[in-house]
């Protein structure tokens, strides 16, 4: 596998956990972190500001997960974008052997 594949995964993975982490402190019905510091007024302790940085965070960690997800198709399905700056480096010189010589015998196993 090549190294830009598993770094796209890995991204992908931690964003994630993440976007989880951050879905499960919300409350569906828009408790979640923000019922934690005990007002009932939106206004209190900047619950509001919570609320709507939970809301963008989600948002942006989903944005996040799915332009990772199509690079990682895009550099999978056309792996000559990826191996254009690594083909000069990883490439050895091919080893071409010399055609077999058809007068040559062929030397049995020894047996004991």
């Amino acid at each position: 596998m090549n190294t830009i594949f598993i770094l796209f995964m890995v991204l992908i993975v931690i964003a994630c956990v993440l976007l989880v982490i951050i879905i499960m402190a919300q409350n569906p019905k828009g408790g979640g972190l923000s019922g934690t510091f005990g007002g009932t007024s939106p206004a209190q302790f900047g619950v509001q500001r919570t609320n709507d940085f939970m809301e963008k965070s989600t948002w942006t960690l989903g944005g996040v997960i799915i332009v990772l997800c199509l690079m990682s198709v895009i550099l999978t399905a056309n792996p000559a974008l990826i191996n254009a700056s690594t083909k000069s480096k990883d490439a050895a010189p091919a080893k071409t052997e010399a055609p077999a010589n058809s007068n040559t015998p062929v030397q049995a196993p020894a047996t004991k």
